[in-house]
C-alpha cells in the first residue's frame, strides 16, 4: 500500500490526471477535480474510504470492488474500459480540497466537458455533486437526477458524489443513484 507524507501530498497540488476514456464509452462519470492522492497514483477516485468503487460494485455495473488505492490493476482499468465506464473531472487540476476551486474554473470546465462530449459521444454523462454542478452550468437552482438539457446528445444526470465530506448519502443511497444511471446508459437492466 503506498503511503505519503503530507509534503510528498503537497508536491501534486496542481497535477492533471488523465481522463479514463475507452474505445466506446457509455457512462462517463464527472468527478469535481482530482484529490492529492489520486493525483500521486493516477487513479480517480483513489483515496482510501472514497465509495465511488464501492457504490459502482453494488450498483452492479462492476462484478467486484476496485480497490484504486494504489492505481490502477490493469484487470480493474480494463474491467471499466470493457464496460463502457468513462471517468474525467470538471476540473482538470488537482488539489487538497474542491473547495479551493474558483468559480471560474467550474464554468470553464463545464465548457471543457461540453466539448469532450461531444467528441466521446457517451449515451450518459453523471456529474458527481450538485454544488459543483450548479456553479459549473450556471444552475443555481437544480436538482439531483436527470437534467433537461443534453450535450453532445447525452442524457446528462447530476447524482451524489462519493466523497466522505457528502455525509447525506450513504453507499445504499450512492449506489442507487449510480444505478439509475447505468440503467439509463444500457450497463444494467432494470429489476
Amino acid at each position: 500500500m503506498a503511503r505519503f507524507t503530507r509534503a510528498e501530498l503537497e508536491a501534486f497540488n496542481g497535477s492533471v490526471v488523465p481522463d479514463l476514456l475507452g474505445e466506446r464509452v457509455r457512462l462517463l462519470f464527472v468527478g469535481i477535480n482530482p484529490g492529492l492522492w489520486t493525483a500521486a497514483v493516477g487513479a480517480h477516485f483513489a483515496r482510501r474510504g472514497n465509495r465511488f468503487y464501492p457504490a459502482l460494485h453494488r450498483a452492479g455495473l462492476v462484478d467486484r470492488e476496485i480497490d484504486a488505492s494504489d492505481g490502477y490493476h490493469p484487470e480493474d482499468l480494463d474491467h471499466l474500459e470493457s464496460r463502457g465506464i468513462g471517468i474525467t473531472n470538471l476540473v482538470a487540476r488537482a488539489s487538497a480540497r474542491a473547495d479551493e476551486l474558483k468559480v471560474e474554473e467550474l464554468t470553464a470546465g463545464a465548457d471543457r466537458l461540453v466539448a469532450l462530449i461531444e467528441r466521446v459521444r457517451p449515451r450518459v454523462v453523471a456529474v458527481l455533486g450538485i454544488t459543483a454542478y450548479r456553479a459549473a452550468f450556471r444552475r443555481p437552482k437544480a436538482v439531483t437526477g436527470r437534467q433537461d438539457e443534453r450535450p453532445g446528445d447525452a442524457e446528462l444526470w447530476v447524482v451524489p458524489n462519493p466523497s466522505g465530506l457528502n455525509a447525506h448519502d450513504t453507499i445504499h443511497t450512492l449506489a442507487a443513484a449510480y444505478r439509475a444511471v447505468g440503467i439509463a446508459a444500457g450497463l444494467v437492466a432494470e429489476d
